[in-house]
């Protein structure tokens, strides 16, 4: 039987790259792979013609005698074709462990590992949060052991290639058709073993300890905020980079101020008297004292504000505002004379003249200053 062209069997042009034949390669293998057609012997013949072509295809010589010669120019190399499914899986163990995921050779030695990120959480205090503040945190985390220089083998000796996978880290097993690459069992990966662990970190290569960080607080950070150090995580593992730091940040509550984004809330308590008449109050502020005007016939609940007097947006130069919420208060008890004032004020709420409206108020203030 004439066998197939091997670029008619990959679909391939005849001046195809490497990289074209490696493709399509494994396009066609993926696609008649044994275990993707159990029983198929269509399938099965498909394979091994594709293994074949590639074979020839991706060695630069056995190219050249085929492409001058045809299929008759490779038959003083040595090459008769795949016997079976194992031969093609054991030959091209590269292609089969970057497509399917298995049997892929690893290098020897253990891979660089990155180390671990951290959390810490940390309590702020509601004025340091609003206004910024710096703070030395005390983290506990491992780092590389002084006795063995973070090797893990006690002093004078070293770590050894393992002799079940060969400084490889995997072993291979055969189950069917494929051939499955698992982690060694005895270096657990790792690619050595230490026969002489580090007495201080038992073979661990780090130990516990804590470390001092200074941490600046932005100022107008929010309550859940997460703050990253880099680099200040758990060290990496055979020269891999070290992980990072989260500070997580719990705001405090406070007792004069509530928070409504970067606006700042204060709720205000003033006397009948001074939400008729209007007043001059004192409001606190972050900064201290700043003095506010109260209009005459203001209603409980009002809402007042104090521009730029908030909190700072972080990393920008704007503030919140500052929103004063009067509250009029109602007196619980009161003297013969405040009553007696009110009964007259009730009575002139009848007909409502202005004038011997404005001449109660006054004598209420008057009276309220001097009880």
């Amino acid at each position: 039987m004439t066998k197939a062209d091997y670029y008619e069997v990959l679909g391939v042009a005849r001046d195809a790259g490497e990289d074209e034949i490696k493709k399509a390669y494994r396009q066609m293998a993926f696609k008649y792979h044994p275990d993707r057609n159990p029983g198929d012997a269509e399938s099965e013949s498909k394979f091994k013609d594709a293994a074949e072509a590639y074979e020839v295809l991706r060695d630069p010589q056995k190219r050249a005698r085929y492409d001058r010669f045809g299929h008759q120019g490779l038959g003083d190399t040595g090459f008769g074709g795949f016997s079976n499914a194992e031969d093609i899986f054991s030959t091209f163990s590269d292609i089969f462990g970057e497509f399917f995921g298995f049997g892929a050779a690893r290098g020897r030695g253990p891979r660089p590992q990155a180390g671990n990120d951290l959390r810490y959480d940390l309590r702020v205090a509601f004025r340091d949060a609003a206004m910024g503040a710096e703070t030395t945190l005390k983290i506990p985390k491992p780092v590389a052991c002084p006795e063995c220089d973070g090797s893990g083998a006690a002093p004078g000796s070293k770590p050894e290639t393992c002799r079940q996978c060969g400084g490889a880290g995997q072993v291979h097993q055969n189950q069917g058709f494929f051939r499955i690459a698992v982690t060694c069992p005895v270096c657990r990966g790792e690619g050595t073993v230490i026969p002489n662990p580090c007495p201080r970190c038992k073979g661990r290569g780090q130990i516990p300890d804590v470390r001092e960080l200074k941490v600046r607080i932005p100022a107008g950070v929010d309550d859940g905020s997460r703050l990253r150090l880099r680099g200040e995580g758990e060290p990496g593992l055979h020269g891999g980079p070290p992980g990072d730091l989260y500070v997580i940040i719990h705001v405090e509550e406070d007792k004069t101020f509530r928070r409504q984004g970067q606006d700042l809330v204060y709720s205000m308590e003033i006397s009948m008297v001074q939400a008729a008449l209007g007043d001059k109050v004192k409001v606190p502020t972050l900064e201290g004292e700043e003095t506010m005007e109260i209009p005459k016939g203001t209603q409980s609940g009002e809402v007042f504000s104090l521009r730029g007097m908030g909190l700072p947006h972080p990393g920008r130069t704007q503030r919140g505002d500052l929103l004063v919420e009067v509250i009029v208060v109602t007196p619980k008890s009161l003297s013969k004379k405040q009553e007696e004032l009110l009964r007259e004020f009730a009575k002139l709420e009848e007909d409502k003249p202005l004038k011997k409206v404005k001449n109660f108020f006054k004598k209420a203030k008057d009276a309220a200053m001097g009880s």
